[in-house]
């Protein structure tokens, strides 16, 4: 787009139907801001992999009170068509983010104007329980206002469709065509205050409740007790809920990070407040070492991701990685569900096409079946609802999710929290631990290591760089990676499998939605994703890579090999 067009553009803010405060901002974008003026309206705000995020600020491109505003306009305008005869509710719940609130009622206003009866949780609250709530409260949809684990200057807004998932095809691109078939001035802001509900405590007790029920597995008391936890909410929305669920499971052994503790959309305690970063749990870890602790976990700001630290077999407290929890959490569900002879084939285990392969050969070599999707919890969510035949165990992605049963259709940090709390406690009291577990798992059936790399490429020249990128990848594909022979190559852009074990190329046809990802395997079993971000300007790349562990005693050093391969292909590829 030139910038004469975004000019005019920019200029279109400028007219009554946007309030004087835009109108300033837009002024000063035109008069002494040209680079941020270019930013903020080259196009308009898309939604990615987790709902719509941006850079709050004036702009189509930036999270405000109009593209908001506009998005549930065009929401309405769709539910209403879905739903001619009924009366349509939605759940609207936010997080601790600046202006989380005020976006939240601004929203809760124009479905309000549309005769759409709105039920708004009257302070913040974490997203797996917005999830929860569509289903509770027997809505036709639900939102949430949060940009995840994004920076502070990101707001962002998630839909949630009736079964609890979020929003998938084909129904996303028909709502935004909706969206983008309106002009602003087809907005209506004002609010029929009879129409919004406030909501609080009724949902939290269920919510709690059904988090418990799912979470817990015939865990002793003393073992609760024994357990000493360390948690950190890093200014989210899991001081909500979190330590009201451990404590009414039955732990009572639990230390808050208090300085992080207190709901603050300036995250002033780190700089991102993401459980993926190890330097976002430091003050857990810390105080995990003043206090002799046996874990630590840490959520994300609207708490569906969590982090989780354990003791090695040296007593030194280790971070695992989200491939990691996802493993052991996985492990012990499929455990608990052979002890109540609940398997008979009947079940299945959802993950995804960048998270560690050997999800799909522990779950199948307990008899229950492996499905995997693009990236993003909704994916997931759609294999429950596309599969009711079947009984979902529980389910997982490298990002540091992970889904207990189908009560929540979305990642869950509250009930997986809990989740990890059982699993501790129960190793602790037969004198073993996670990390210990952790070791066995990988001699029973092959160590993997996996790492994920991400370039960070901000702003119009980044989203270039990522493209030309992705282009590069398809026009000159890998043949070798770290000198072992690429035989198999998934584009799911293009929805094909190019197979190199023969002598000819055998082409097959990917039975899943595009989605702009490349995967490269080799004939070792290492693979190779390539991806660009839907949430952030990153372009990621998953490196995944593994062997035989004969003896549980060689671990550190077969795990060593398989970090100094990852460090090879990084070079290979020059990710260094």
């Amino acid at each position: 787009m030139s910038y004469y067009d975004i000019k005019s553009r920019a200029e279109n803010w400028l007219k009554p139907v946007f309030d004087e405060q835009t109108q300033r901002e837009v002024k000063e974008l035109l008069e002494n801001k040209p680079e941020e003026l270019k930013e903020s309206f080259y196009k308009d705000l898309e939604f990615g992999t987790g709902g719509m995020r941006g850079i709050m600020g004036p702009g189509t491109n930036r999270i405000n009170k109009y593209t908001l505003g506009k998005n549930t306009q065009g929401l309405s305008n769709y539910l209403k068509r879905q739903f001619p005869n009924e009366d349509i509710k939605v759940v609207i719940a936010y997080d601790c983010r600046n202006n989380s609130k005020e976006l939240a009622h601004i929203v809760a206003e124009v479905f309000s104007a549309n005769g759409i009866q709105v039920y708004l949780f009257s302070e913040l609250r974490p997203t797996p329980e917005l999830s929860f709530a569509v289903k509770y409260l027997n809505c036709h949809c639900g939102i949430v206002l949060t940009a995840s684990h994004n920076p502070p200057e990101y707001n962002g807004y998630k839909v949630y469709w009736q079964d609890g998932g979020q929003l998938v095809p084909p129904q996303d691109k028909e709502i935004v065509t909706e969206i983008n078939s309106l002009d602003y001035n087809e907005v209506k802001f004002e609010a029929n205050k009879d129409l919004i509900k406030i909501i609080d405590t009724e949902v939290d007790e269920a919510f709690a409740s059904a988090s418990i029920s799912n979470g817990s597995f015939d865990t002793s008391a003393e073992a609760k007790k024994n357990l000493k936890i360390v948690f950190t909410s890093l200014h989210g929305t899991s001081i909500t809920m979190v330590p009201k669920v451990l404590e009414k499971a039955g732990y009572s052994n639990l230390h808050l990070v208090e300085e992080q503790s207190e709901p603050n959309g300036n995250f002033p305690t780190v700089e991102s407040p993401n459980p993926e970063e190890p330097a976002a749990l430091k003050m857990a870890l810390e105080l995990a070492e003043k206090i002799d602790a046996d874990i630590v976990i840490g959520t994300d700001p609207d708490c569906d991701r969590l982090g989780v630290a354990v003791r090695d077999n040296s007593g030194k407290m280790v971070l695992l990685n989200g491939n990691q929890t996802m493993l052991i959490m996985t492990w012990f569900l499929l455990e608990q569900w052979k002890k109540q002879g609940k398997i008979n084939g009947k079940e299945f285990v959802g993950s995804t096409i960048v998270s560690t392969p050997m999800i799909r050969v522990v779950t199948e070599a307990y008899g229950v079946q492996y499905k995997e999707g693009l990236t993003g919890f909704k994916w997931i969510a759609k294999m429950i609802k596309d599969h009711p035949e079947l009984d979902f165990v529980g389910g997982g992605e490298e990002s540091f999710g992970f889904m207990v049963g189908d009560f929540v259709r979305d990642k869950d940090a509250v009930t997986s929290t809990l989740l990890a709390c059982e699993i501790a406690a129960q190793m602790k009291v037969k004198g073993s631990s996670v990390y210990e577990k952790l070791i066995e798992l990988y001699s029973e059936f092959g160590l993997y290591r996996e790492e994920l790399i991400s370039l960070v490429k901000k702003g119009i020249d980044g989203e270039a760089q990522i493209k030309n990128m992705m282009i590069s990848l398809r026009e000159n594909p890998l043949k070798e990676i770290a000198g072992e022979h690429v035989v198999l190559v998934e584009d799911y852009q293009k929805s094909e499998a190019i197979n190199f074990n023969s002598n000819s190329q055998e082409v097959q046809t990917l039975d899943v939605p595009k989605s702009n990802v490349l995967i490269y395997y080799t004939e070792n079993g290492t693979k190779v994703a390539a991806r660009p971000s839907g949430t952030e300007p990153k372009i990621k790349f998953y490196i995944s890579v593994n062997t035989t562990l004969e003896n549980v005693e060689d671990y550190e050093k077969v795990d060593q090999e398989l970090s100094d391969k990852i460090a090879g292909i990084k070079t290979d590829l020059n990710l260094a």
